[in-house]
């Protein structure tokens, strides 16, 4: 039996997030992108997914401009900090399409607030 980690966040729009990573797998066709699960919850008792799509053409654009690949470490602190911005921007999130996608510009920014460059 696996014991998750449940973690919370405590975002601008006034909601205390609690979540989870349930896993990673790739999006059809393979090679396009990333897929990251998150369990989450808003009010301890209803429990739904979020999903953050990391392209494979984000990472490919970051890789270009850097000189090197990120790590798996660093592709998914990069994918926690775009749920954060989902958390502190989006208000009901559960009652929104949960998949969040990590374009190239949020890719970076997430990056440098990290100091990974």
């Amino acid at each position: 039996m696996t014991v998750r980690r449940l973690k919370t966040y405590t975002a601008n729009t006034g909601y205390v997030y609690q979540y989870y990573f349930v896993g990673k797998r790739p999006v059809a066709p393979p090679g396009h992108a990333a897929e990251y699960i998150f369990d989450v919850s808003s009010d301890r008792k209803t429990v739904y997914p979020v999903t953050v799509i990391l392209p494979e053409s984000t990472l490919k654009a970051w890789a270009t401009v850097h000189s090197r690949s990120l790590t798996d470490a660093e592709q998914y602190a990069a994918v926690k900090m775009r749920l954060f911005q989902a958390f502190d921007e989006i208000e009901n999130l559960e009652q929104h399409d949960a998949c969040i996608t990590v374009d190239s510009h949020r890719l970076e920014t997430a990056l440098n607030a990290l100091g990974v460059q």
